[in-house]
């Protein structure tokens, strides 16, 4: 239960409440944009089984390999990709913690 409640708070709760503290004159925005991390879940749907509730996302699904997580942590070096990049970075962590959890 633990697992689930961190797991989707960050993929849905923590971007609204980081566009709303740090991002305050374009919050509105900027929480479309953080939430819109969800849509690399979108290479789970290459994957058989579809759902696997003991598979770790990390390393296993295109979306989730670690050559697209090194090339994520490049989008906040650069102010155009900064906020698009913190919202697939947040996301590859709330995997992440998924992973460790299981």
């Amino acid at each position: 239960m633990l697992r689930h409640l961190l797991h989707y708070g960050i993929h849905f709760i923590v971007p609204i409440l980081i566009a709303i503290f740090f991002f305050r004159s374009d919050w509105k925005k900027v929480m479309v944009i953080l939430l819109a991390g969800i849509l690399i879940d979108l290479d789970h749907l290459f994957a058989t089984p579809l759902f696997d509730p003991g598979r770790c996302s990390i390393g296993y699904h295109p979306l989730h390999s670690y050559l697209a997580i090194m090339a994520y942590a490049l989008l906040p070096l650069f102010k155009p990709t900064r906020i698009l990049g913190l919202a697939l970075l947040l996301h590859i962590f709330a995997d992440l913690l998924d992973c460790l959890l299981m």
